[in-house]
Parts: structure tokens; sequence; C-alpha cells
């Protein structure tokens, strides 16, 4: 037997041998608390810019436009946004391929990675 599928399965409580793959009642709670425990830590660590930003307070639909849609609107409000540099720099720092963020197209961050080195 794999000693991984032990550590999935968790602790069998009534002394039965759990079948293999099965999650116990204990395992899956602790599943659940350790769900939580991340949606916890990840709204702790929201950004606080994000609500500051322009674009929360806008139609989504602009900064997510259809392939070859324009961009023109999103862009006219990060221009005027006071938090443009730091959602650049989230952006950046993870990855998005989707929208416009920071005033900036994905192909237009990628250049701007390519050229930061």
């Amino acid at each position: 037997m794999d000693n991984s599928a032990d550590a999935f399965r968790g602790p069998v409580s009534d002394g039965s041998a759990a079948v293999e793959g099965e999650q116990t009642s204990e395992s899956r709670h602790s599943l659940f608390d350790l769900t939580q425990d991340f949606d916890l830590l990840f709204d702790a660590v929201e950004q606080d810019w994000q609500e500051q930003a322009l674009c929360a307070q806008t139609d989504p639909e602009a900064f997510f436009p259809e392939k070859g849609g324009s961009t023109r609107e999103a862009k006219r409000i990060c221009q005027a946004c006071g938090v443009r540099d730091e959602c650049l720099e989230y952006a950046l720092a993870n990855d998005e391929r989707f929208g416009i963020w920071g005033g900036l197209s994905e192909r237009e961050r990628r250049r701007l990675k390519k050229r930061m080195g």
C-alpha cells in the first residue's frame, strides 16, 4: 500500500481500515478547515489599493474587452487613477494574462517585462 494514500485518508478513529483513496469525515473536516484558513489568509493579504482603484467603480467589461475590442476607455480611466502604479506592479508580479492592468494590455505588460529583464 502507498504511504501517500495513508496521508490522504487521515486517521481512522473506529479502528477499521479505510478504503484506499476514501476520505474519512475527520480528513474532510481538516481539509475544510485548511481551505478556510487559506481564504482568511488571502483576504488579509488583499491589496488596499484595489479598494481605491477607479476600475472598481466602473464597468469591468471595459477592462476585459473581447479579442480585438477597444481598450481606449479602460486606459483612459487608468490614466486618471491614483493607484495605477500599484496595479501595474501587481499585474507584473502575478503574471496577469488578461485585461487592462495599470493602463497596459497583456501584450504591453509582456514587452515591459522583457525590457526590465
